[in-house]
């Protein structure tokens, strides 16, 4: 009797990035590099057009670039969460996992038609939309304060998402006491300072 020893076929389904960032102990690699590029292309977009651009703007295309982007990271950063438990095991926090999602999608939907100059504020339904951008933002920062309280992440990587998800609290009020000027540059160096160094730690970690 002949044995015929086969070597298992590889699989043509798996991306190499992944693959590759698993083989090597990072198995979320890439989604801590979507965010960190992220983070900083909406950086960048910042502090070409300024965080108070606006509906009709020929650089909101821009602007929509650079946030659409960051949007993207956060939906690898709540995969991540997903799959490593991040704010728990309970069902409160799934759900909350779930309905951010579906926040951040929306968002980035109202990102993507402002960027095409489809939307129309003044239209209740697209003002319904635009709304989900700093619902999302403020759902990130109720996030970063769970995964601190649980402490399922350790290191940096357990309060880090606090200090970065805080961009909402931290831009907004910026913006209405000292203006455009100074609220843009605080942005950025949020941005940078905090989700681009998440997706740094997120991209490190093992499990």
């Amino acid at each position: 009797m002949t044995v015929m020893h086969t070597p298992v076929p590889a699989r043509s389904d798996v991306d190499p990035a992944l693959a590759a960032a698993a083989a090597t102990g990072h198995p979320f690699r890439v989604h801590g590099m979507l965010l960190s590029v992220g983070a900083a292309a909406w950086a960048v977009a910042t502090a070409i057009v300024g965080v108070g651009v606006i509906e009709g703007q020929p650089d909101l295309a821009i602007f929509g670039i650079g946030s659409g982007l960051f949007q993207l990271g956060l939906l690898a950063l709540l995969r991540v969460l997903w799959r490593t438990r991040a704010m728990g095991t309970g069902r409160l926090a799934r759900t909350f996992l779930r309905v951010e999602t579906v926040f951040v999608v929306l968002a980035l939907a109202s990102t993507v038609v402002d960027a095409l100059g489809i939307s129309d504020l003044d239209q209740a339904g697209w003002a319904m939309l635009d709304a989900f951008w700093p619902l999302s933002m403020l759902g990130m920062f109720a996030i970063g304060i769970r995964i601190a309280i649980a402490g399922r992440w350790t290191g940096a990587s357990r309060f880090w998402p606090m200090v970065a998800e805080s961009w909402a609290l931290v831009v907004i009020p910026t913006l209405g006491i000292f203006g455009e000027t100074a609220a843009t540059v605080v942005s950025v160096v949020h941005l940078l300072v905090g989700y681009a160094v998440l997706g740094q730690i997120v991209s490190r970690k093992q499990s």
